[in-house]
């Protein structure tokens, strides 16, 4: 039996695909940050429970090892967990809470796992979105501390964009099939705390798609045999190539953000070859 791990899987598009793809044959890793929803979802979908906040990475790493005990085969990882933080905080790992939702505590999933998924030669996908294209990403100030909120936006596209460098990265040091996706605007709870984000919800609800719609790209990026795109490849929905910033194809910036992301989380920088 295949087997997926989905993180931000206790609600919306997440606990949709665990569904899906449960319905499928495979079996779910059910990765949550609330335990009763977490549990409730896994006992829906036959899944496996595991709860993490990903607000602390050390509670990243302990997920990391329960999932390395519990599956000796991993075939793909969906990091789905990240959304639109509104204050200016950090983490008690020192960083930007929305940076460390949105990218560094999937990255360190990732890497934690990467062993397993390339024995495996399995598939990782990460939720992404369209607002990538606000975001403009500055090395020198991952977590915002010098610039203005912009009313979340500009720093959500930022980790998002970040997020799709990071694919792309992965992909190319280490061969691993990766890819990220926007999955359209999903009716969800997304950006509840944001007075910005709920003025956008409701002038986009005409727009908006159902958790079941939007989670059918994670579904297919997880179960398609073969996507028939290059490694790296971003997706619109269910279309290759979506939109991005300009700067999502540096392949330098990549690079750069990789080596920032790795102090952050504390892994080598190197990999094994391919």
């Amino acid at each position: 039996m295949r087997t997926v791990v989905i993180t931000g899987a206790s609600s919306g598009l997440g606990s949709e695909a665990a569904l899906e793809l449960s319905r499928r044959g495979w079996q779910v890793a059910v990765v949550g940050r609330h335990e009763a929803r977490t549990h409730a979802v896994a006992a829906r979908v036959g899944g496996v429970p595991f709860t993490a906040d990903f607000d602390e990475l050390d509670q990243v790493r302990s997920l990391a090892d329960q999932l390395l005990a519990r599956f000796p085969r991993i075939d793909a990882l969906a990091s789905n967990a990240g959304g639109l933080v509104p204050q200016r905080a950090r983490t008690v790992d020192g960083f930007d809470v929305g940076f460390q939702r949105n990218v560094l505590a999937g990255a360190l999933l990732t890497e934690l796992l990467l062993p397993r998924l390339r024995a495996a030669r399995g598939r990782v996908i990460a939720t992404a979105s369209v607002v990538n294209r606000l975001g403009g990403l500055r090395l020198d100030d991952l977590d915002f501390a010098r610039r203005r909120l912009g009313g979340s936006w500009r720093r959500y596209g930022a980790a998002k964009l970040a997020t799709i460098l990071y694919a792309r990265s992965l992909a190319e040091r280490t061969g691993l099939e990766s890819y990220a996706f926007h999955p359209g605007y999903v009716r969800s709870s997304f950006g509840a705390e944001s007075p910005s984000a709920r003025v956008f919800i409701a002038l986009t609800s005409s727009m908006q798609i159902s958790a079941d719609a939007g989670a059918a790209p994670l579904v297919h990026l997880v179960d398609t045999p073969e996507l028939g795109v290059p490694n790296g490849t971003y997706f619109d929905g269910l279309n290759p190539f979506g939109q991005t910033h300009p700067s999502a194809g540096d392949a330098r910036l990549a690079e750069d953000l990789w080596h920032q992301i790795a102090d952050r989380i504390g892994v080598p920088v190197s990999t094994a070859d391919r």
